[in-house]
């Protein structure tokens, strides 16, 4: 357990901001709410840090500040690489296909609604089970299974995936 704030910062910051960059598909974003919850956290850091896992208590904290962010317009206006969908040229045989498809899904991601987003994030990304994310979310565990069957079945839908993004879903 760290001694100081700042050596949980040391310790923790970059896990974080990866954690909230997959959440908001964007690093800047990212950046603004990790920043709020250092903010918030530095001042009740005594308490948080005799808790059995302050670091699982920090990453809650952005999730839920991700779920309640004000600035609800750049959810409308994420960008998809290289213009949208439908300038994308046909794939090709190259080994850069797979960071392609990355972001394609990304793209996809960001576009799923707040719930759906953080339900498959806490899932594919952080690997946690169904009691587990219902846990983060407040919500039953039926509800995270429909969160992350709605979302798979919006981004296979929307995609137009190929078999090997298909299998990842």
């Amino acid at each position: 357990m760290p001694d100081s704030f700042e050596d949980f910062l040391t310790e923790r910051l970059d896990s974080l901001l990866r954690y909230a960059t997959t959440l908001t598909c964007d690093p800047y974003q990212a950046q603004d709410i990790v920043q709020e919850v250092v903010l918030r956290a530095q001042p009740k850091w005594g308490r948080i840090a005799r808790m059995d896992l302050p670091h699982a208590y920090v990453k809650r904290m952005v999730t839920n500040e991700f779920l309640s962010w004000r600035r609800r317009r750049w959810t409308r206006d994420v960008q998809v690489p290289h213009g949208g969908m439908e300038d994308l040229s046909p794939p090709l045989a190259d080994p850069t296909a797979l960071v392609d498809d990355r972001a394609v899904l990304t793209a996809g991601i960001a576009r799923l609604p707040r719930k759906q987003r953080v339900a498959v994030v806490l899932r594919y990304y952080d690997n946690r089970s169904d009691a587990e994310i219902a846990e983060e979310l407040g919500c039953s565990e039926s509800t995270v299974r429909s969160h992350i069957s709605r979302a798979v079945a919006t981004l296979r839908a929307h995609l137009g995936t190929p078999e090997r993004l298909k299998e990842a879903l």
